[in-house]
């Protein structure tokens, strides 16, 4: 394999490349009333990345309460027992930084990039509203945040093109119990119904500090930065212990063929298959395989429908790996006068050729060495190790975790990438979506392709 560097210090992480070896060192501790911290010294800027993990994203939800987690993301910033409402941002922007938070089905993060100087600030304003945000959240506040969440669903999947995609393929994917299939924004009506009581007791639940994890990044001294993080954070009561969350199964027995019709110009073809969780043997795999497929103008799927037909606007191809269970996904656009059918006749071609016959030792070698430096690349900056360490420890236990990370992908070999085609692109166990203009549904993707 075509190593990428010969010797370099990258912002904190030592790389030496002739085995590719990562290490990003740190200090692990965990407070009496149970938040997990871990810190990380990187000097080469005067900055530090401040990195809360709460471990409940919207898979903590129940059928008839969604949403609530996105809503949190909202409210943390409405104030708290001594902060006012508005004085979360203006004091970090009085300060040179900036922060801002995003939720998924696994977990809720918030984050702050300040200069090392404001951490005493930063630490105190997590800590307020860990400890102290419902002493400054009420009914009024909730409702207010309520109907910006509901208009930010209206914006970004009701009237945006191919915007019902991704939850169309979720509720299709996963069973109405299964924690993945209903969107990380909830649904209208259950956050039209869900009571003030709902919202708080969510947040007792699982926003304290025994369920949450907090990395900091950056230009910081470790004993100093401990001692910050005990001063704020002490006096913040333990919640009851969360029980770990139960994996339900999840399992397509069929081909499902679904068609929408929207507001767009050109259908749109999405195939997905149920695939395995993060870090699980082959999750690493259909990473390569999305590449091979999709990644790049010399990608098979590209360079066929895309360069030498011209029948296709844009595709893309990606394993959308998450805690409990992960998705691949192949998403094509089509250009104007071609049909789905057209579409998936070929990507079914290029998908049988894998399972048929292995990639060639060039195509796997190109995957890998575009997946490693773009690795090695989100290490250049401390707001994405203080993410990424957050991410390892709540996955494996083990912050550090870079290096058995990347060796993962480097161990695959070709065998490998026809192994998984054959085991989880099923054509009996798939969704198929078409998105079509509307009143054309003669464009989508039908069952007879022969």
């Amino acid at each position: 394999m075509r190593k990428i560097l010969t010797f370099f210090l990258l912002c904190g992480a030592t790389v030496l490349a002739q085995e590719t070896k990562i290490s990003v060192p740190y200090t692990y501790f965990v407070l009496p009333n149970g938040l997990r911290v871990i810190l990380h010294e990187d000097h080469s800027t005067p900055t530090v990345s401040v990195n809360m993990w709460y471990h409940a994203g919207s898979g903590r939800e129940k059928p008839g309460r969604t949403g609530f987690a996105h809503l949190f993301e909202h409210i943390m910033f409405e104030g708290s027992g001594h902060v006012a409402e508005g004085d979360f941002d203006n004091f970090l922007e009085a300060a040179g930084g900036n922060n801002n938070g995003s939720t998924n089905s696994d977990r809720t993060n918030y984050y702050e990039t300040i200069p090392s100087n404001a951490l005493d600030l930063a630490l105190f304003l997590e800590s307020d509203r860990m400890g102290f945000l419902l002493d400054a959240m009420s009914p009024e506040k909730v409702d207010g945040q309520r109907d910006v969440v509901k208009n930010e669903r209206r914006q970004r999947y009701e009237n945006t093109p191919y915007g019902l995609a991704f939850p169309t393929l979720g509720e299709n994917l996963y069973p109405p119990d299964h924690p993945y299939h209903w969107p990380t924004i909830g649904y209208m009506e259950d956050l039209t119904v869900a009571s003030y009581e709902d919202v708080a007791d969510f947040f007792k639940k699982y926003y304290a500090p025994n369920n949450a994890s907090l990395v900091i990044a950056g230009d910081l001294d470790p004993a100093k930065t401990r001692a910050l993080i005990e001063k704020w954070f002490a006096d913040v009561r333990r919640g009851a212990n969360v029980p770990p969350q139960a994996t339900p199964s999840a399992y397509l027995a069929e081909e499902k063929r679904l068609v929408l019709e929207d507001r767009v110009q050109l259908p749109r073809l999405y195939m997905a298959w149920l695939t395995p969780s993060n870090f699980k043997p082959g999750d690493a795999e259909l990473d390569l395989l999305s590449n091979i497929l999709a990644g790049g103008r010399n990608s098979r799927l590209y360079k066929r429908l895309v360069y030498d037909l011209q029948i296709a606007q844009d595709v893309s191809a990606f394993q959308a790996s998450s805690q409990l269970s992960s998705f691949f996904a192949i998403i094509v656009t089509a250009r104007g006068g071609h049909t789905l059918n057209e579409i998936e006749k070929l990507v079914q071609e290029e998908i049988n050729k894998l399972k048929n016959e292995p990639p060639a030792d060039r195509e796997l070698q190109r995957a890998v060495n575009q997946y490693e430096a773009s690795f090695l690349r989100r290490l250049e900056s401390v707001d994405a190790k203080a993410d990424q360490l957050n991410s390892y420890f709540m996955l494996t236990g083990n912050p550090d975790y870079f290096n058995e990370d990347l060796a993962r992908y480097k161990a695959i070999e070709a065998k490998d990438l026809r192994a998984v085609a054959l085991t989880f692109l099923r054509d009996d166990g798939r969704v198929i979506l078409s998105i079509v203009p509307q009143g054309k549904k003669e464009l989508a993707a039908t069952k007879s392709m022969d």
